[in-house]
């Protein structure tokens, strides 16, 4: 990975120099600068002093005395790649070159001008002929005004050659380390860097306190926007503003103004709960520079490779809530408890939440998001945030109450439950992936037999080509479902560690007085409102509540799911 150097602390760019310090030419403004280019990236360097800036810089000064160039300047480009021309002093350089004031350019060798030899070829056959200018490599024995050497071409290409294997190696490097658990960048907000192990860190004693509230405030169900205008007005430093004042830098002009890009970066983290993930993003080409976000399934994650900030339950808890997008009125005060979590038995949308400046908090209520006043695609499913909140409640308090009554029956109850319909399902499952195992070692076969039918001349060469065409797509299609398959098997084989998750939650809280959404959101994965159902003469209303972990909880002293029931509402007479 090339290391990108500041331009603006790099004078040697800009600096002119005579090529006899001890005589002045009077007319050196007049002349056309004759320039010599420096360039070193991080890969260059491990060759050892030959390649060394000070080595180009001794070696071309001398070069350009002997030969009798004057008006020399020099341009440095030190910790910048070959591979492309997004270097500084490169880019000075040539733009000189196009306003007519460089005559001639000196470099070490073809390399350090570049390793790209598209673009080599393009400034070197193209460019500087058009605009007149002298170019000389003085190890490659390249001057242009010799004449083109046939070689050349041949050689930028080696050059190109030698980037593309270097970058290959580097990359070779950094995924053996990517695999070993170590981590590939420094330490983020929250983490310092083990000062006893090197790509390891330890808990910021300082920070990690403020990573925990984010966590919390989103477990409330704050969003990024809620949460960064929190941390501002409790005037709580930024991690800019941290490293800065740790490192003896400039302070920003607004140490404690957080932005919501921040507060997702550190959402985004799984680092968080104390493992290393590797290859988060990758380029297509080792010209390119611009990292490409990976896919999830294409990172390497490795556990307990640190000590956590956050639990893995919660880390994983945010990460659902945070897709749970629900829209807030704008002109509301007051946002909803459950407004990620709700949603509609008929359509499955979410429900919205209701409520403005001329509601009294009892009048907040939920609604199907699909209805519009009676013109949209569902029915309203109306329920109040008030009632709402004193069925959960209850609900709550008399799941956690009875599971600490009967831990043990409840356990063997929920397991024989689960146990039984899942230990059907892995059945069938296994059953799915030994099949399609079977059938990718089948056509394996058939593959081998194919090709010796069509090297003894038994199968034309079309028919083969058909054949073999069909056999690989469906060995794709079989790694693919034998890959989901495992997955889904394992998923289901960890379930049994939910209920021991589920009891973690009870011992959490021992009593609740009130709710929270931090309570709920631990608690409660879905609430799903049925429509109201009018045909006894009374209102009568179905609503499931499904929990984390457990899912919905049958207990004695409750149904199954809460029916809330009233008396319709009279017409007023005029």
């Amino acid at each position: 990975m090339t290391k990108q150097a500041g331009y603006g602390n790099m004078n040697s760019s800009t600096t002119v120099l005579s090529a006899d310090s001890k005589k002045e030419d009077l007319n050196m403004d007049q002349q056309q600068i004759t320039a010599l280019y420096l360039r070193l990236s991080n890969e260059d360097d491990l060759e050892g002093e030959s390649n060394s800036i000070q080595n180009q810089r001794s070696m071309l000064k001398k070069y350009a005395e002997d030969h009798g160039f004057r008006n020399i300047r020099f341009f440095v480009d030190d910790g910048y790649t070959g591979t492309n021309f997004n270097r500084p002093a490169m880019q000075e350089m040539l733009s000189l070159v196009d306003e007519g004031r460089i005559g001639t350019i000196i470099v070490k060798d073809m390399s350090r001008f570049g390793r790209d030899y598209l673009q080599v070829g393009q400034y070197i056959e193209i460019v500087f002929p058009t605009r007149n200018v002298r170019f000389i490599a003085v190890n490659d024995g390249v001057d242009s005004e010799k004449g083109d050497s046939d070689f050349t071409p041949f050689r930028n290409l080696f050059n190109d050659f030698y980037a593309k294997d270097t970058s290959r190696k580097v990359r070779s490097v950094l995924h053996a380390r990517g695999m070993s658990g170590k981590h590939m960048n420094r330490a983020p907000y929250g983490y310092l860097d083990d000062p006893m192990r090197k790509g390891y860190w330890i808990i910021d004693p300082e920070t990690a306190p403020i990573v925990k509230k984010i966590y919390d405030l989103a477990m409330e169900g704050n969003g990024t926007a809620r949460i960064a205008g929190i941390l501002e007005r409790e005037q709580i430093e930024t991690p800019t503003t941290v490293y800065n004042r740790r490192h003896g830098k400039p302070l920003p002009p607004h140490p404690c103004h957080w932005e919501d890009g921040t507060t997702t970066g550190i959402l985004d983290r799984p680092e968080y709960y104390g493992c290393t993930c590797s290859f988060k993003t990758y380029s297509k080409s080792y010209k390119l520079k611009k990292r490409i976000q990976n896919k999830p399934e294409d990172m390497y994650i490795i556990e307990n490779t640190q000590d956590a900030i956050i639990p893995k339950e919660q880390w994983d808890r945010v990460q659902e809530l945070r897709k749970l997008r629900h829209r807030t009125p704008k002109k509301a005060e007051r946002k909803g408890l459950f407004s990620s979590i709700i949603f509609c038995a008929d359509c499955g949308r979410r429900m919205h939440f209701c409520s403005c400046k001329s509601f009294d908090s009892s009048q907040d209520n939920y609604r199907c998001s699909l209805y519009k006043s009676g013109y949209g695609e569902c029915t309203a499913h109306y329920v109040r945030e008030e009632v709402l909140r004193n069925i959960v409640l209850e609900r709550i308090r008399a799941v956690t109450d009875y599971v600490r009554l009967d831990a043990v029956g409840f356990q063997e109850e929920w397991m024989h439950i689960t146990r039984d319909a899942q230990e059907k399902s892995i059945r069938l499952d296994q059953k799915q992936l030994e099949r399609a195992q079977k059938r990718l070692e089948d056509v394996d076969r058939l593959i081998s037999k194919v090709y010796e039918d069509y090297a003894l001349g038994k199968l034309p060469e079309e028919r083969y080509l058909k054949m073999t065409a069909d056999y690989e797509k469906e060995q794709e299609s079989l790694r693919t479902e034998i890959s989901v398959m495992s997955e889904l098997i394992e998923e289901q084989q960890e379930e049994n560690d939910n209920y021991d998750r589920f009891s973690a939650l009870i011992n959490k809280y021992v009593d609740i007085p009130e709710l929270t959404g931090t309570i709920v959101n631990d608690f409660i994965k879905k609430i799903i409102v049925h429509a109201p159902d009018k045909s006894s003469g009374k209102r009568k209303q179905k609503i499931e509540i499904i929990f984390n972990f457990v899912g919905q909880v049958d207990i004695p002293i409750l149904t199954e799911s809460v029916i809330l029931e009233r008396a319709p509402r009279k017409k007023k007479t005029a």
